[in-house]
């Protein structure tokens, strides 16, 4: 499975593929230049059960440490892999 993620200026998204099936797409906003929110993850119901939403988190959590960027889970989905997984609470804000 790859996690592509797009990005805008205030906006972007990390998106799982599989064999060209959007398997998961969770969107995030900016909230200045060190800091994004997650706001909504949704999973394709025919990947359910295979952990893409936690893949696509763990991506955005790649991605703030590689950028020294902070997040903040506003999604219920991303707030309770956070909860869950102490070990990437460092990029919280």
């Amino acid at each position: 499975m790859k996690i592509e993620r797009i990005n805008d200026a205030n906006k972007g998204f990390f998106r799982a593929v599989e064999d060209d099936v959007q398997a998961g797409l969770m969107t995030y906003s900016w909230t200045g230049t060190d800091k994004f929110i997650i706001d909504h993850t949704e999973v394709n119901p025919d990947f359910s059960g295979q952990g893409v939403g936690k893949k696509m988190v763990m991506d955005a959590v790649d991605f703030a440490r590689a950028n020294h960027i902070k997040i903040i889970p506003l999604c219920p989905f991303a707030k309770s892999v956070f909860d869950k997984e102490a070990e990437i609470r460092d990029v919280l804000s």
